[in-house]
């Protein structure tokens, strides 16, 4: 079971726990927000951009954004103001997720901009190395979206969501990627790690909408159901062991464009939901 606590959001993405309190992205609003464990909200940041946009941050604790339909990657500077971080104009655009891990290399997704019947994957995984350079570390990815790096730095997740699987690389010394598998044949949105070494993601059962924890290799160990379709969820709290799941409304009868459209001008259905997990936070974000 599921508590509710916050309504109103047009669509809550990219779930993040920082600092003593839940951090996500409003699309819909141009705002990232920060929630307490009351429901109290913060605007921490206005981002010039519709949607997608994810955070993360920076050891040096500076809030990293991506601007996804721009192609910008930014951080926040102690004014408040977001100024470019990174030059990311060979990637183009079409962005949409971030983690940053504990070398302080930052891994960005994008070429999201297709239809899943097209019969092409070409979705990449870039990294931005701490001085600023970018390359491609990964290609071939169907519609990439949430991302996960293990607790030892060597292990990035990431939900290919149009091939239904959670997917795997080694990180090499040098940030680069390799050993390409999958971890679990289950689709993603915006995961989370635990300390028993399980992924949470929003997903679907028989029965609806829910957030799975699933281990290595797929098999489903608990599951929260949910009213409304998940997007994104972390984990937090004072022990690490509070679920949160970012949920909205979602008509699988209609077309991906109409959902988002629906989602960002009609009723403001989205919501943060709460429940007890079995495992703390592990890794990153």
């Amino acid at each position: 079971m599921s508590d509710v606590l916050l309504t109103g959001l047009k669509i809550g993405e990219s779930a993040r726990w920082h600092d003593g309190r839940l951090w996500l992205c409003n699309w819909g609003t141009q705002q990232v927000l920060a929630v307490d464990l009351d429901g109290g909200t913060e605007v921490v940041a206005t981002v010039p951009t519709t949607i997608p946009f994810s955070i993360d941050w920076l050891p040096d604790g500076r809030l990293l954004v991506v601007a996804g339909p721009e192609g910008r990657l930014l951080h926040q500077e102690p004014d408040g103001s977001l100024v470019d971080h990174a030059d990311l104009t060979c990637l183009g655009a079409g962005l949409n997720e971030i983690v940053v891990d504990g070398r302080g290399n930052t891994y960005v997704n994008g070429g999201t901009d297709f239809h899943p019947d097209a019969g092409v994957a070409p979705g990449f995984v870039a990294l931005v190395t701490p001085d600023g350079a970018v390359r491609r570390v990964a290609d071939g990815i169907a519609f990439p979206n949430g991302m996960a790096v293990t607790p030892d730095d060597s292990t990035l997740i990431v939900s290919e969501s149009f091939a239904g699987t959670l997917t795997a690389f080694d990180i090499e010394p040098d940030g680069s990627l390799s050993n390409r598998r999958v971890w679990a044949p289950v689709p993603g949105d915006g995961i989370v790690l635990d300390a028993e070494g399980a992924v949470w993601t929003p997903g679907w059962t028989d029965a609806g909408p829910a957030c799975l924890r699933v281990a290595e290799g797929g098999e489903v160990l608990a599951t929260v159901p949910l009213d409304r379709a998940g997007f994104a969820c972390t984990l937090g709290g004072d022990d690490g062991r509070t679920l949160f799941v970012l949920a909205a409304d979602w008509h699988m009868q209609e077309g991906f464009e109409e959902n988002i459209e629906r989602l960002l001008t009609g009723p403001e259905t989205g919501q943060v939901l709460t429940a007890r997990a079995p495992a703390a936070h592990a890794g990153r974000p």
